[in-house]
């Protein structure tokens, strides 16, 4: 048995992108909760605009609906997300050698959950409401809890493959699968009327925010083979 070095330390040219990343993405992200606190007419009349056609599309398309009520609720809920972090979380740590990766995971994943609750509550941001509603959701709307749950595991998962040094068709296939999640499970929310437009750009812009935050600080790992 031999140790090896499965990932180096990031090259200051990686650091630097993953700094620049986190400023942009979070000043982004903060000026967008500012535009939906202080309810800025064009945004709200945009997010209106969308809302109404998507609900229309909704209501008369009730076989797309129903799928996306079932992508929503189970493939892609954020339940789903968490036990599949879950899942990997106890699989890094039952390898030993990978603890601080999960460790990293366990973090990252629990401080965008609670990021995401505090805002809610904080923004108090009504969902929108209809007479004939094609799905309900609970809680505030800002930001989405699906996307930025997705956004946050899709992103953190991405960052272990990477690191791990997982084959190019893999590689590939689990970019694909991922940014169909994260788009998918956004629209999926707008379409069935329980978010604003804004509220998905919002959990967007926050889970990578958080995805590149965690990059910037992951420190470097060794894997015992």
């Amino acid at each position: 048995m031999h140790t090896q070095t499965v990932d180096a330390p990031p090259r200051p040219s990686d650091r630097r992108t993953a700094h620049r990343a986190t400023g942009v993405l979070g000043l982004c992200s903060v000026l967008l909760l500012a535009l939906v606190t202080v309810r800025w007419h064009p945004l709200i009349e945009l997010d209106g605009d969308v809302a109404d056609t998507t609900h229309r599309w909704a209501v008369d398309a009730s076989g797309v609906t129903q799928a996306f009520r079932i992508l929503t609720d189970w493939v892609w809920d954020p339940w789903t997300m968490r036990i599949l972090c879950a899942a990997v979380v106890i699989w890094l740590w039952w390898r030993r050698s990978a603890r601080r990766p999960a460790v990293w995971l366990a973090v990252a994943t629990t401080v965008g959950t609670l990021l995401q609750q505090g805002l809610k509550a904080a923004v108090n941001r009504p969902r929108p409401v209809w007479p004939d509603p094609v799905d309900s959701a609970h809680y505030a709307a800002f930001p989405s809890g699906h996307a930025m749950t997705a956004t946050v595991v899709c992103g953190l998962l991405l960052r272990l493959l990477h690191h791990y040094g997982v084959g190019r068709a893999l590689w590939r296939t689990a970019v694909l699968v991922a940014a169909v999640s994260v788009i998918g499970v956004g629209m999926t929310r707008v379409w069935l009327g329980v978010h604003w437009l804004s509220d998905v750009v919002g959990g967007w812009l926050l889970g990578a925010t958080l995805v590149a935050l965690a990059v910037t600080v992951s420190g470097r790992w060794r894997v015992r083979e």
